[in-house]
């Protein structure tokens, strides 16, 4: 087949057609025309040589050309791709390395197999062209909801016409056990667009907790309009959710606005949900106060928060645990999602005998090491004494304020456990030194004798021992694993150390012994105080 005037026409039509019912651009088309052209005329011609193919996008007519680039003689390998400078300006006087000479050649005839080669290259073009234009269309979308046509069923996983492609549903990704049929409209959520050998794959979701808070934004024009502002979503797909707002604006209730009249804004989602129960709750700055919300409708009697462990401690009214705890600890489990922190739930007569029992373990210690009565014992856990590092270096004048005692009374407190104290630190660095303790740590300021003992029951003997340890390894510290929250026990960390003080302990043992420069230190402290101030401001 031959590229004659009757057919130049028909070039554009078909590139024309293909791009309109592939929806690309048609010069795409017109480009893998011309590439699979060439590589016929390559097969007519000879693959050494570079042939090249253009087709007039007015008229349709195809040239082809042969290319020859001027090399340096020393660099030229191709003699029919390639020619010397001497050679080119034998042909053409003015020209220069780099430049390109053209030389037009007679169009080729396909034969059936040229044909169907040049058949093959444009259909491999226009499926590429057609895959980039879906992933730059979907991946845009990413995100959002979008509605769509059920194709069909493959392994549980539902094949979703989208439009301009396919999106799949994975059995994992639906609502409980719905089932769709061929031709069942459903709404889903972009969850991931990626590209793949096969083309680009969009995952769609039913249970992605995004997918009830971008509901909520269809719903609501005071979400869509950045009144309200959805600050959590936590998700048992199909039985419960949980969703905290804020309003930006105090006239409008989040809560409120998000029910809608009579309800029929969350009725709305609930309907699209399968009808999963959802609890709005108002979002608040203050963990505490956000986490009572997020327990509803269980009444929350104290809350107690330990920030550096990311875990919270929650009382409530004994008749309220199991309120409290949900079905299946559903309830404690979306709150728990919901802030981001571990919650341990006990009823007020748990917190009561917890209470009990830790005045009970004061009172004998301070009993035992102080050498006193029950009633002074206790007197001193009532005024809040928790160790004997606060009863022997507390200011006199506190001591003293405890009804009963005296100025002599105060000081003989302060005497015995100071005694008492100083005898441990002694029996302390006995037991190191019987380990192998060098005295090098030992004097190294900044650690107790307690702690150069347990240092030296965990094989950390010497002060390059103690510089390799990661603050995490001295203070302990949480890891996540599969969601999971882990404690990581430190080797100081009975001793109160934060990754602060482990993290300065160490890059002094660093500096001592010359493996840092102090200047580097110096600087990295003024980042960590940067950031923090950043934090702060945040």
């Amino acid at each position: 087949m031959a590229i004659t005037s009757a057919n130049q026409l028909e070039l554009l039509q078909t590139a024309e057609a293909v791009a309109r019912e592939k929806m690309i651009d048609p010069d795409l088309v017109i480009q893998a025309m011309e590439e699979s052209l060439a590589r016929a005329a390559k097969s007519r011609y000879g693959s050494e040589l570079d042939i090249r193919v253009k087709i007039d996008r007015k008229t349709g007519r195809a040239t082809f050309a042969r290319i020859r680039t001027v090399v340096e003689e020393e660099l030229l390998e191709n003699h029919h791709a390639q020619l010397t400078l001497k050679q080119a300006k034998a042909i053409k006087p003015t020209a220069e390395l780099g430049d390109e000479l053209i030389d037009e050649v007679p169009p080729v005839d396909l034969g059936r197999i040229a044909a169907q080669s040049a058949k093959q290259v444009i259909l491999q073009k226009v499926r590429e062209a057609e895959r980039d234009r879906q992933y730059d269309e979907f991946k845009d979308r990413k995100g959002s909801i979008i509605n769509g046509v059920v194709k069909r069923e493959e392994y549980g996983n539902i094949i979703v016409d989208i439009g301009r492609g396919e999106g799949i549903l994975r059995r994992n990704e639906k609502i409980g056990r719905e089932s769709y049929r061929p031709n069942d409209r459903i709404r889903c959520y972009i969850k991931d667009v990626r590209r793949e050998a096969r083309g680009p794959q969009v995952f769609l979701s039913r249970t992605d907790p995004q997918f009830m808070a971008e509901l909520f934004k269809m719903e609501e024009p005071e979400i869509y309009d950045g009144i309200i502002e959805i600050k959590a979503v936590a998700r048992d797909p199909g039985s419960r959710a949980k969703i905290a707002v804020i309003s930006f604006d105090n006239s409008i209730d989040p809560v409120g606005a998000c029910v809608g009249m009579r309800g029929s804004r969350v009725q709305a989602v609930v309907n699209e949900l399968q009808g999963e129960k959802i609890d709005i709750i108002p979002w608040n700055q203050d963990q505490a106060t956000f986490l009572v919300n997020a327990l509803q409708p269980a009444e929350v009697s104290k809350v107690v928060i330990d920030e550096e462990a990311g875990k919270i401690e929650v009382v409530v009214p004994d008749e309220q645990l199991s309120l409290a705890i949900g079905r299946r600890g559903q309830n404690v489990r979306l709150a728990s999602q919901l802030t981001g922190l571990d919650i341990d739930i006990m009823t007020e007569s748990e917190e009561s005998q917890r209470r009990q029992a830790e005045f009970a373990e004061r009172t004998k210690l301070f009993m035992d090491t102080l050498d006193v009565d029950e009633m002074i014992a206790q007197l001193l856990v009532s005024e809040g004494f928790t160790n004997l590092e606060e009863v022997a270096y507390v200011e006199s004048d506190e001591l003293i304020s405890i009804d009963g005692f005296d100025e002599d009374t105060a000081a003989e407190l302060q005497a015995r456990a100071r005694d008492y104290l100083e005898e441990q630190s002694r029996k302390a660095l006995e037991a190191a030194r019987a380990l192998g303790v060098e005295e090098a740590l030992i004097e190294f300021e900044g650690l107790t004798p307690q702690m150069i003992e347990a240092l030296a029951k965990d094989g950390i003997k010497t002060l390059e021992d103690f510089a390799t340890c990661a603050d995490w390894e001295l203070a302990g510290g949480w890891t996540t694993e599969n969601g999971q929250r882990k404690k990581d026990e430190g080797i100081l960390e009975k001793f109160e150390v934060s990754l602060e003080e482990a993290q300065t302990l160490v890059m002094t043992a660093r500096v001592m012994l010359g493996w840092v420069d102090p200047t580097e230190m110096a600087g990295a402290a003024d980042n960590a105080d940067a950031d923090a101030e950043e934090e702060a401001e945040a």
